[in-house]
């Protein structure tokens, strides 16, 4: 298992992201103004909302997988705890937007790090972890 994280670990760290922070704020932005039901003449205003709304519902995703997948060899992520909403991508996009305005603009953090820290503060899950027996 460590060996495998630390393959991960070597086989991004460097690795420049198509996706900054930068653009990923403005994109939720956008959404959120989607989501509020503005209406916009400019013809990229959809799809940069869009892809703040796949990008980090993608992740969201990737993580129940992920979390999924390590509780049948018995650990429990339980990095964030996403509740069964409605609005639930609204609340998403908002919390990544709050979390991302709150670093530098020049920030060299990746945004699935900046998303895992959006969701692990607006979604805390309630429960203390404690192994499995």
């Amino acid at each position: 298992m460590i060996r495998l994280l630390i393959l991960c670990a070597a086989l991004f760290a460097g690795h420049a992201h198509a996706y900054t922070a930068q653009e990923m704020l403005e994109d939720c932005r956008s959404a959120e103004r989607l989501y509020a039901g503005e209406k916009n003449t400019d013809p990229f205003f959809a799809i940069r909302s869009n892809r703040c709304i796949s990008y980090v519902a993608g992740f969201a995703d990737g993580y129940a997988v992920s979390d999924f997948l390590a509780e049948r060899i018995g650990v429990r992520i339980n990095a964030f705890c996403l509740p069964n909403d409605a609005d639930l991508s609204l609340r998403l996009v908002r919390a990544v937007v709050i979390h991302v305005e709150r670093v530098p603009p020049d920030t060299t953090v990746t945004t699935a790090t900046l998303v895992a820290g959006a969701l692990a503060k607006a979604f805390p899950c309630p429960e203390v972890l404690e192994p499995k027996k």
